[in-house]
């Protein structure tokens, strides 16, 4: 599958998800606009209705304290008690006499039926001009109530009841602060335990109490807070969050896959890179053998093996055989380099580990590779500077690991500049480090975070005269990761390029 059809597929996965979370999260938002306002609107009918039951209360203790009053102008005993005092004498109802058997009759005392009829009309008439009187007195002592103090107009022991019952009555069962200011925001006349009025509280929720009062009275606010607002609210949609999880999961899920995609992808491209450089690497040795082999069988060296001539000390022959020897070498390194890494993946890699002199190695290893380097016009300087230079190692394998790092020199030097490769050790700390530098080429930024991946390989563009499979840095890095090392590269494009291995010495 192409690349730009995988991001095509990705890009319209990721439009559905975005598309999907966005829908859910405004669905979210619709609803919880739709509770706080529901939420408001229940708490502002019953404050509103606390208010009504304070003036209720108000009114019904003036009405309490005029009849006691009235009643103790008139000389009543008891407060409250009813002034209609209708009697079986003020009624007058006639003796039921029975004379005899089936005849009753009926007699009456000092007034007749119209006189007691007028008498209790009259009364009444009384009674009613007194409680007119009554309550016209009631109303005019609560005109002048707004003149008593707050604490006299409110029973403060009830407050707290009202709003807990009206909040129930609107199904708002959760806890409150309150508190009773007046028209200057400072004076509190009362407040809850733990009442805060700041925005961390929550809304801030108000109703002015005995909105009546004339204007130049004192007004009073009671203002109520709730702690859990917020929760509250939430537990109305709670509902919805596991969806946006499972939603968030299958969005990570994706994510990965495409991840897992595109890197399978990659591993593609570059096992394709591999195999193509594999079979250009594996040609050159074996045409230069098949080379040999056809100058040996050519019928010169048939003569001369004839007639038994010094076959063996001609040039020629000293040239195929060396070239023979060289090319059946690099085949077998090859070879190796490829089963290390098999090796590596597969966890088998079996490391003789012991203690090595990092100054006698690289000291060998320079000898070795310097007739490399000066084959190609280039000098390779040794500095080895480390006091402490014993660390438990694989021989064989840490010296394939310099091998490697002064072979890439060799590779990607510049062809208009003498190379330049430099080995070096020092001591930092309880650690030992090795620098090996050149003046090649360089690697660019980018490219740097790479260079240790499997297979991959720096590109120089259209020319291919770097050899390789791109196998010999993944090989260093798991080489010195396994011996507890680390290693770093500092590089700079046309500047050369810097390996920093740093190992814990045998103290």
């Amino acid at each position: 599958m192409r690349k730009s059809v995988i991001w095509l597929l990705a890009g319209v996965m990721f439009f559905a998800f975005a598309g999907l979370l966005y829908l859910q999260a405004y669905y979210i938002h619709i609803i919880v606009k739709n509770q706080k306002d529901q939420f408001n609107e229940a708490v502002k009918r019953s404050l509103f209705q606390v208010a009504h039951n304070l003036e209720l209360d108000e009114t019904a203790r003036l009405l309490q304290s005029q009849i006691y009053h009235i009643n103790k102008k008139n000389g009543r005993k008891n407060r409250g008690q009813s002034s209609i005092a209708v009697n079986r004498n003020l009624l007058d109802i006639p003796d039921i006499q029975i004379d005899s058997p089936g005849n009753i009759t009926a007699s009456y005392g000092k007034s007749d039926l119209r006189y007691e009829s007028r008498t209790v009309q009259e009364f009444l008439i009384e009674q009613y001009a007194y409680r007119e009187n009554l309550v016209n007195e009631v109303i005019r002592t609560s005109m002048k109530a707004y003149e008593k103090p707050i604490e006299a107009r409110i029973d403060f022991r009830k407050l707290e009841l009202y709003i807990q019952t009206e909040l129930a009555n609107n199904n708002l069962i959760l806890p409150f602060r309150y508190a009773i200011k007046g028209y200057n925001p400072d004076s509190v006349y009362r407040k809850s335990p733990g009442y805060d009025d700041s925005s961390a509280s929550g809304t801030v929720f108000s109703q002015v109490l005995f909105p009546k009062d004339p204007p130049a009275a004192q007004s009073y606010t009671l203002l109520v807070t709730f702690p859990n607002e917020g929760s509250s609210i939430f537990n109305s949609v709670r509902f919805i969050i596991p969806s946006i999880v499972f939603t968030f999961f299958l969005l990570v899920a994706f994510s990965v896959t495409l991840w897992i995609v595109m890197r399978q992808k990659r591993l593609s491209e570059m096992k394709k890179d591999f195999i193509s450089n594999m079979t250009h690497e594996l040609k050159t040795p074996v045409a230069s053998i098949s080379i040999a082999a056809q100058m040996l069988s050519d019928e010169s060296m048939i003569d001369m093996l004839e007639k038994g001539g010094p076959l063996r000390e001609s040039d020629s022959f000293n040239k195929i055989t060396r070239t023979i020897g060289d090319e059946t070498r690099r085949l077998h390194f090859l070879i190796d380099k490829v089963l290390q890494m098999s090796l590596m993946d597969d966890g088998r890699l079996i490391m003789k580990i012991k203690k090595v002199d990092v100054n006698d190695l690289l000291l060998n290893v320079v000898q070795i590779f310097g007739i490399q380097v000066e084959k190609y016009g280039g000098t390779l300087e040794l500095e080895p500077e480390a006091t402490e230079a014993v660390v438990y190692v694989d021989e064989m394998h840490f010296t394939n690991v310099l091998f490697n790092l002064m072979e890439n020199a060799v590779k990607y030097r510049r062809p208009d500049v003498p190379l330049k490769l430099c080995a070096g050790t020092k001591n930092a700390g309880d650690k030992i480090v090795i620098c090996i530098s050149d003046n090649g080429t360089g690697i660019r930024k980018e490219n740097l975070k790479k260079i240790f991946d499997r297979f991959y390989r720096v590109s120089t563009g259209n020319v291919h005269n770097v050899k390789g499979f791109g196998l010999g840095l993944a090989y260093v890095k798991k080489i010195i990761d396994e011996l507890n090392g680390t290693i770093k590269v500092e590089s700079e494009l046309n500047a050369g390029t810097k390996f920093i291995i740093s190992l814990p010495y045998v103290q």
